[in-house]
């Protein structure tokens, strides 16, 4: 295969995988709690050190052009979004670093999931649930919350939650050593590949309020137009490499 085919096509490649995150992003500029993705690439090196063939002759300029870009795994920012203030009382976002513990059932936590998302409501049974998904939230034992409907609600910043002037629940909260090892599943939910690494997290909880989207309006704009013009440039270089092979079966051997 042409080696400009496949630098190109590697270019096209990387480019609209980075205007598909860029994009999500975007679409989520109002989604609360949201986090961004980032999109990333490494060089590829040449087939001669890639596939350790070493014994083949070696072609310097190729080897320190290399072969183009491979993917590389997408990482989520936890950057901190603005907090909104709310007229909810059972809206509450976190400031600082931490998560909600939500479950997918009211059966316990063993498949426990990880949000920033605190617009919270009762559910018909009483159940303290996310507004969107309906998952139960967990408290500090990961059990579900079931809360009096007759009476106020009261979370101070330890996640403590009051009704009647008494504790009735303490709100789930935790945090990981290494995010890198929590992955999206949708809803604003996170799933953690490894729970050995949860850890209790600093944040305090703030009621009232909801955390934005993370997402930069304005960035994700921009990322969006910068990957779509990566694109178009490696395109053109596979059109460039294309006629220039076009003119050599044309052209070259030709008898005069």
């Amino acid at each position: 295969m042409n080696y400009g085919y496949a630098v190109g096509a590697s270019g096209v490649l990387a480019a609209m995988h980075r205007q598909d995150v860029a994009a999500n992003n975007l679409a989520n500029i109002n989604t609360v709690g949201f986090k961004i993705d980032v999109g990333a690439t490494v060089p590829r090196e040449s087939a001669r050190i890639e596939d350790n063939l070493f014994h083949l002759p070696s072609n310097r300029l190729l080897e320190r052009l290399g072969a183009g870009v491979l993917l590389a795994p997408t990482r989520t920012s936890f950057k901190q979004g603005a907090l909104q203030t709310t007229d909810n009382e059972l809206d509450v976002a976190i400031q600082g670093d931490g998560f909600f513990i939500v479950g997918s059932g009211l059966d316990g936590a063993q498949d426990a999931r990880f949000t920033r998302d605190g617009r919270f409501v009762r559910s018909r049974d009483g159940y303290l649930v996310m507004a969107t998904g309906g998952a139960p939230v967990l408290d500090d034992n990961d059990r579900p919350i079931r809360l009096d409907p007759r009476q106020k609600v009261m979370i101070d910043g330890d996640g403590a939650v009051m009704q009647g002037g008494r504790e009735v629940a303490r709100l789930g909260l935790a945090d990981f050593a290494d995010r890198r090892t929590l992955r999206k599943q949708g809803d604003n939910l996170f799933a953690a590949q490894s729970p050995a690494g949860r850890t209790r997290a600093t944040g305090r909880v703030v009621q009232n309020a909801v955390e934005n989207s993370a997402a930069d309006p304005v960035a994700a704009m921009m990322a969006v137009q910068e990957a779509a013009n990566a694109a178009s440039a490696s395109l053109r270089m596979m059109q460039m490499h294309d006629e220039l092979a076009g003119r050599a079966i044309s052209s070259l051997g030709r008898v005069n």
